[in-house]
C-alpha cells in the first residue's frame, strides 16, 4: 500500500512538471513571534547587563581618576527655614563635624600676637598730621565714600586730653573707620568665595579645604551653608563706630588704652584686664589685644558666632535677603545682651548713630590694594 502510494505521487509529480508546474519542497521556517522574543530578550539582556554594571564603572572611576566632588547645597531651603523661625532641615549626607573649637573661632585674631612685630604708639599729633599729609578727612568721605587704607595699631594716650569734644571724636573715628572697612572687606570677599564655590557643581580639593576652615572659624558644627551663610556678613560700620565709641568713652577708656580693647569682650583666661572695683569673686577680665585691628576682627567673630547675637543675625539676613543692604539702627535693638543694661544700651547706640551722623561711613570703601579688592568698589 505504502509502495503504491509512493509511486503514484512520482507519477503525479512527472505529471505536474510536465505541465509546466515547478515543485518545491516545504521548508520550515521559525515563526514570527519566536523570532521578535529571541531579538526582544538579547535587547533586554544588554540593557540589564548595562544598568547593573554603569555605578560600578562610575564608582572605580570616582575612586581612581576623580579629584572633584560636589558640595551639598541646600542652602536656599534652609535659609528661607531660618528666616520663618522654622528647623534646619539636615540631609543624610551631611557629616557630624566634632564640636566647636573655641581656639578655631579666634585663631586669625592670636595671629596678631604672634606674626605682628613690636609697634609705636604714636602721639595725637603725629597722627593728625599723617592724617592731613594723606588728605584723609571725615567731610570728604562723607561725600566721596572713599578710605584710605591708614593702619593705626594703637590709640594715642593724648586722645583723652583733647578738649574739643568734635576734635577727640573726629580723631577716634579716622583711626577705627579705616580698621572696620578692611575687616569688612574682608568677610566680603569671603562671601564672594562662598558664593562662587555653592554656584559649581563640583569643587576642588582646595575648595572643600577652604569651606571646612570657614566652618571652624564661625563655629558651623554640623557643616550647615545656610547657618555659615547667615554667620558670614558684615557688621554696619555706624553700629561698630557707635559700639566702639561707647564702650571706650571715644578711646579713652583703660581697656582701650592699656589692652587696645574696643569693644570690651570679656574673656575669663590671665591675659585680660581686671576692671576697677570688681567684686574679687568675679573672674572675668576684658580682652586685651597687641593691636586695635586684632580688637576688630574679635568683635566681628563675637557677634557672627556667639549664641547671645542669634537674633540679630537673623534680623541681618532678613536686611540682606530683602533690601540687600544693613540698617544699622534697626540691628542695634537685637545687642541688647551686648550689656548688663539691656534696652538702654540699645537705645544709647542708636542715639550715638543719630547725634554724630555715623550713617553717613555705612556705605564708605575702602580703597583697593589689588584687582580683587577693586571690584568690590
Amino acid at each position: 500500500m505504502n509502495k503504491l502510494a509512493k509511486i503514484n505521487i512520482l507519477k503525479l509529480k512527472k505529471i505536474l512538471q510536465s505541465k509546466g508546474y515547478r515543485i518545491q519542497k516545504n521548508q520550515k521556517k521559525f515563526p514570527k513571534f519566536f523570532e521578535n522574543f529571541f531579538y526582544i530578550t538579547l535587547v533586554g539582556f544588554f540593557v540589564i547587563g548595562f544598568f547593573y554594571t554603569a555605578p560600578i564603572i562610575i564608582d572605580f572611576s570616582k575612586k581612581n581618576f576623580g579629584k572633584n566632588e560636589t558640595v551639598l547645597n541646600n542652602s536656599s531651603i534652609n535659609f528661607n527655614r531660618v528666616l520663618e523661625g522654622k528647623e534646619i532641615q539636615n540631609s543624610k549626607n551631611i557629616i557630624e563635624d566634632e564640636e566647636v573649637n573655641l581656639k578655631d573661632l579666634f585663631t586669625d585674631v592670636f595671629e596678631f600676637d604672634i606674626n605682628e612685630q613690636d609697634t609705636v604708639r604714636l602721639s595725637a599729633s603725629t597722627i593728625n598730621q599723617l592724617f592731613k599729609d594723606e588728605d584723609y578727612n571725615l567731610k570728604d568721605i562723607r561725600k566721596n565714600k572713599l578710605v584710605k587704607p591708614i593702619t593705626i595699631d594703637i590709640l594715642p594716650s593724648e586722645i583723652k586730653s583733647i578738649e574739643n569734644t568734635r576734635k577727640r571724636k573726629e580723631l577716634f573715628i579716622q583711626i577705627v573707620l579705616p580698621l572696620i572697612l578692611e575687616e569688612n572687606k574682608k568677610i566680603k570677599l569671603a562671601r564672594k568665595t562662598l558664593f562662587s564655590i555653592l554656584n559649581k557643581n563640583n569643587n576642588s580639593e582646595a575648595e572643600k579645604n577652604w569651606l571646612k576652615s570657614k566652618f571652624k572659624q564661625y563655629g558651623v558644627v554640623n557643616r550647615d551653608l545656610t547657618t555659615l551663610k547667615i554667620r558670614m556678613d558684615e557688621i554696619p560700620v555706624s553700629l561698630a563706630i557707635a559700639q566702639a565709641a561707647k564702650e571706650t568713652g571715644w578711646g579713652t577708656s583703660r581697656f582701650a588704652q592699656q589692652g587696645n580693647a574696643l569693644f570690651g569682650q570679656w574673656t575669663y583666661n590671665d591675659k585680660g584686664i581686671k576692671p576697677a572695683g570688681s567684686d574679687p569673686s568675679d573672674t572675668h577680665k576684658v580682652m586685651k589685644f597687641k593691636i586695635l585691628k586684632a580688637s576688630v576682627r574679635a568683635y566681628n567673630r563675637n557677634l557672627n558666632t556667639h549664641k547671645s547675637y542669634k537674633k540679630f543675625r537673623k534680623v541681618r539676613a532678613i536686611q540682606r535677603d530683602v533690601y540687600g543692604s544693613l540698617n544699622s539702627l534697626e540691628l542695634a535693638n537685637y545687642l541688647d545682651k551686648y550689656a548688663e543694661t539691656g534696652i538702654e544700651y540699645t537705645k544709647i547706640l542708636k542715639q550715638i548713630i543719630e547725634q554724630n551722623k555715623l550713617t553717613d561711613f555705612d556705605d564708605a570703601k575702602i580703597l583697593p590694594n589689588s584687582k580683587r579688592e577693586k571690584n568690590l568698589i
